[in-house]
């Protein structure tokens, strides 16, 4: 981290892209980057179609770090338009173009325009883990216990 316990993350911006802005806080207290779409020709996504869109920039990011790519909720919330495999992540040692996987899950086509802003990009730490193989785990109320287990009722019965 630098002075002012920031993490610095270096960012390239790729040929073909100079006229599109950086990723950027939208407001002071924003947690994420709002990413522009960098396509060279407008994208149409029907309704249930999924396309991979450029963003015109790579990362070089610590050890510590991941980028996480999510939805922007105006996006999601107006025309159904979302990203898959959400939050994306986008790993430290990764130095491709970041892309956003997006779908529409509205009722109608959305066209996708060069600079439009598409998706947002946060920061998470990553918490350096050790897996250790045991004979037996550790008993817990739950137990194993999966999917809907806890039910949906505020009174804890199954549903």
């Amino acid at each position: 981290m630098s002075a002012n316990n920031a993490y610095e993350v270096r960012i390239k911006r790729l040929p073909g892209s100079d006229n599109l802005p950086l990723p950027e806080r939208m407001s002071a207290a924003a947690a994420g980057f709002d990413l522009h779409a960098a396509n060279t020709e407008p994208v149409v996504l029907a309704p249930g179609e999924r396309a991979l869109v450029p963003t015109g920039f790579a990362l070089a990011m610590p050890v510590e770090l991941e980028a996480q790519i999510r939805p922007r909720s105006g996006l999601a919330y107006k025309h159904g338009i979302t990203t898959l495999n959400s939050p994306g992540t986008i790993d430290a040692d990764y130095r491709g173009e970041v892309k956003v996987l997006l779908i529409n899950h509205g009722q109608e086509a959305f066209t996708v325009l060069r600079g439009e802003r598409i998706a947002q990009m946060v920061f998470q730490l990553v918490p350096s883990v050790r897996l250790a193989e045991v004979d037996e785990l550790d008993d817990t109320s739950r137990g194993s216990g999966g999917f809907g287990h806890t039910g949906l009722a505020a009174s804890g019965q199954s549903q």
